[in-house]
Order: C-alpha cells, then structure tokens, then sequence
C-alpha cells in the first residue's frame, strides 16, 4: 500500500487529490508542522529534506509533486489522469506542474520561509510585501494563457488539475485580488464538486477560500 505523507494547508494536498481520484489504496500520514515534526529523525529517514509531500511506494520514496503526481498517473492509468500515450501532450502537462513548482510555489514561499533566502531581516520584510505582486504576476499568466478550460489542459482533467487548485488555494492568503481571476475561481468550483477533492479537503481539514 502507498503511504502519503502530508501537512494541510501544503501542496500535499494536489497528491491526495490525485490518489483519491486514482482509486488508489493508500494511507495518509500527517505531519504536525507546529511540533515540527518534519524535522524529526523518524521521518528525515523517509524524506531527507525534511518536507511534504512524501509518497513511499513499492519501489522507494517520491518527494517533489510533480514526480508524485506522474507517477500516480502512470500507476493507475485506467483514471486516465495524463495523456500518457501522446509523448507532446504529456510534456505540456509536466511543463504547467513545473511553473507551479518552480516559480509560483516559490513566489508564495517568499512570504512564509524567507530565511530560506536570506538572513538580513529587511530583506525577509521585502520579500513579504513583494507576495501578493508576485503571485498576482503568477496567477495573471495562468488565467490569460494558461488555463485552457474548463480544465488547465482543456477538456479533459488531469494531474495540472489537483496542482492548480491546491497552489490557487493560497490565494486569499498572499493577498491577491481573485475577483480579477474569473476563470480561476470558476476551477476551483469545478474542482470543489468532484467527490475526490471534497474527501481529501476533508480529510486534511484545508480552508479553500
């Protein structure tokens, strides 16, 4: 069986999602993040940097999302949660998850874990007023070019779809202005119909919104 490790109001919840989606057998473990238990040796043996997501499967242990979220997809492929067998389509999937990943994940960081950054206070305090820019910078792009709709790569859900709504979730937080992301806020009720999202929201006790 599969074992998830998560903490709520992380990017975990995308993989709980998938799992969910996927019919998966698994067990989902949480971390609490206020005893910090991320950084308890127990689990710095599962995951040696010290984060979540971590996926423990068959063959070893997953930890970035959008590696957990493929492999998902490649599991299960009856849930067909990726155009695995179209080599281009597949790519644009694993491009969309690594924007998040890369820059828009690390853009909402920058107000949370800045000393991962810097250590002169002035410059943590400056990365926190820059957030709600950045991540509007972010977000802009994804409603006008990205967001195919109704879903991110158009008719049909995917994997870019957990990721999206989980990252969009933090949205409120970073102070942006979603009234100016009609398309995003139409997914994320898309995305809160669908019985797997309401059972892993549910089950990790996230606030969307």
């Amino acid at each position: 069986m599969l074992k998830l490790y998560y903490a709520p109001g992380t990017c975990a919840l995308a993989t709980h999602i998938a799992l969910e989606e996927a019919g998966a057998p698994y067990e989902a473990v949480r971390l609490d993040f206020g005893s910090q238990a991320q950084r308890s040796p127990e689990y710095l043996v599962v995951n040696p940097k010290g984060r979540v997501p971590a996926l423990v499967t068959e063959s070893g242990t997953l930890t970035e999302t959008p590696g957990l979220l493929l492999f998902v997809a490649q599991r299960f492929p009856d849930a067909e949660l990726a155009p695995l067998s179209d080599p281009f389509a597949l790519a644009q999937v694993q491009e969309f998850n690594s924007y998040l990943c890369s820059t828009v994940h690390v853009a909402h960081a920058h107000g949370r874990r800045g000393a991962r950054w810097a250590d002169d206070a002035a410059a943590i305090e400056a990365m926190k007023r820059k957030v709600p820019a950045t991540m509007t910078e972010c977000f802009d792009l994804i409603e006008r070019k990205l967001l195919k709709g109704p879903w991110v790569m158009g008719e049909h859900y995917t994997i870019c779809d957990p990721y999206l709504f989980t990252i969009a979730s933090w949205l409120e937080g970073d102070r942006v202005d979603t009234g100016k992301l009609p398309r995003v806020m139409e997914h994320r009720r898309h995305m809160l119909a669908r019985p797997a999202v309401q059972k892993a929201v549910a089950a990790e006790g996230t606030q969307i919104g």
